[in-house]
């Protein structure tokens, strides 16, 4: 009942206009995409067929054969996960995200669904992946850290926030940049500063958007060089490039 009450009063007295779509959102727990967007936005519940290393979306058709894209043959981690594609309601609420350390529910479960599926059950500690200090400063938080610390809550897991960095700023990831200078711009960008924090650790790194899995590889790299066990990787979406 108190749902219903609020999200009366949110379509009457704040109303949120959709960042996909620019309709009403009639729902609180929606956030800043109205259902219909979150409807047509392409989600993952284990019935996809994904790279079983990098999840790369292929199809909606089940498969028993394990499926590899072969473009994450290179890659540090050991596994990546996302909730769902980066497109509708999902790339709106990642926006939003980035200058807004807010995540809402709708969006947050899915998240923390995602985790549940993943088979990250050894998981000992989640890591976000580092903005700069510059970066961090002018945006005023890092959107991973506050998914970390979602997952952390529901699922009672540490954070540790501090131990990986990122030591110069780095050109922003876009969808038209090629593998190639993706990963150039990352290559040397990382770093451990508390080694004995990462030592022995089955790591989650944990970021908003995985697209060329360049970013979490070097993280990777540089995480298992300190002495991580295992590094796995959760996203809350998933760029798709066909």
């Amino acid at each position: 009942m108190f749902e219903a009450l609020r999200d009366s009063l949110l379509s009457v007295i704040f109303p949120q206009e959709c960042l996909a779509c620019a309709k009403p959102v009639e729902s609180y727990a929606d956030g800043v995409a109205c259902d219909r967007c979150w409807a047509a936005t392409r989600t993952f519940d284990g019935k996809q067929n994904l790279c079983s290393k990098c999840g790369a979306f292929f199809d909606n058709s089940q498969t028993q054969w394990v499926v590899i894209c072969h473009n994450c043959d290179g890659h540090h981690y050991d596994k990546a996960v996302a909730a769902g594609v980066y497109e509708k309601a999902l790339a709106a609420s990642i926006i939003h995200l980035k200058t807004n350390p807010v995540l809402y529910s709708r969006a947050a479960k899915l998240f923390v669904e995602a985790f549940d599926r993943s088979g990250f059950v050894s998981t000992t500690l989640i890591v976000p992946v580092p903005l700069s200090k510059s970066r961090k400063l002018e945006r005023g938080h890092n959107q991973a850290e506050t998914l970390a610390k979602i997952l952390s809550a529901a699922r009672h897991l540490p954070v540790d926030g501090n131990s990986l960095i990122r030591k110069q700023d780095t050109p922003t990831h876009r969808v038209a940049m090629d593998m190639k200078a993706r990963e150039l711009t990352v290559r040397n960008a990382f770093d451990v500063q508390r080694p004995k924090m990462i030592e022995g650790q089955n790591i989650l790194l944990v970021d908003d958007v995985f697209t060329s899995g360049s970013t979490t590889s070097y993280c990777a790299k540089v995480l298992k060089k300190n002495g991580a066990n295992m590094v796995n990787v959760l996203t809350l979406a998933r760029a798709i490039f066909h």
